[in-house]
């Protein structure tokens, strides 16, 4: 049987959606011969509400579930730049969800709403699967952070990709993606509203 590994930070509802989607595809057959074997949560109960109904789902789902908080860890240490080498610190994190993780079996891990950059240790360890918001060679970062670049750079075009997780944020070898346009008569008038206007201004 085919195992995930499920990584998710649970920040909103599409955390729970995505979740929900394969372990529905996974009991009606779609997804075949697979289970998902754990869920690793960054954040821990009681840090937020929409996490802890996502913590709530998985439970109630029967999948184990592993918890470590990265705000807890990371105390009053500065957030570093996506471009820089990630600190010692926050290797340090990921080793202890390595450790934590040890006794749990998986082929893929799949990061869905996972909130954090993953380190070239774990990288190594794992077969690991991101979802990112934008097609190949396109903004990188959260879906937010996504969508004010392309308002920045007054895009006609985005996508959706799958790829394989390396240490360089959102460049590893791609597995799936489309193209979609984001012009003509759904998106013109919000972007006559926004004409002239960089994505600080809108914000």
């Amino acid at each position: 049987m085919y195992q995930f590994g499920w990584f998710s930070t649970g920040r909103g509802k599409g955390s729970r959606e995505l979740f929900k989607t394969v372990l529905d595809g996974i009991a009606s057959g779609q997804i075949k011969n697979a289970r998902i074997s754990y869920v690793f949560c960054s954040r821990e109960p009681g840090e937020s509400p929409e996490t802890d109904r996502f913590i709530e789902l998985v439970k109630n789902s029967g999948v184990p579930i592993v918890c470590f908080s990265y705000q807890k860890f990371k105390g009053d240490r500065p957030d570093n730049d996506v471009d820089e080498p990630l600190p010692e610190w926050r290797l340090q994190y990921d080793r202890h969800v390595m450790e934590l993780l040890k006794d749990y079996n998986c082929d893929l891990c799949v990061l869905a709403g996972y909130m954090l950059i993953v380190g070239k240790e774990m990288c190594k360890k794992y077969n690991m699967l991101n979802l990112h918001p934008a097609a190949p060679g396109g903004p990188k970062g959260t879906w937010r952070e996504v969508i004010w670049q392309l308002i920045d750079t007054k895009a006609k075009e985005t996508g959706v990709m799958m790829h394989m997780v390396t240490p360089e944020l959102d460049k590893g070898p791609v597995v799936s993606y489309c193209r979609f346009p984001i012009n003509g008569r759904y998106f013109d008038a919000h972007w006559q509203a926004v004409e002239g206007m960089t994505a600080d201004e809108i914000k």
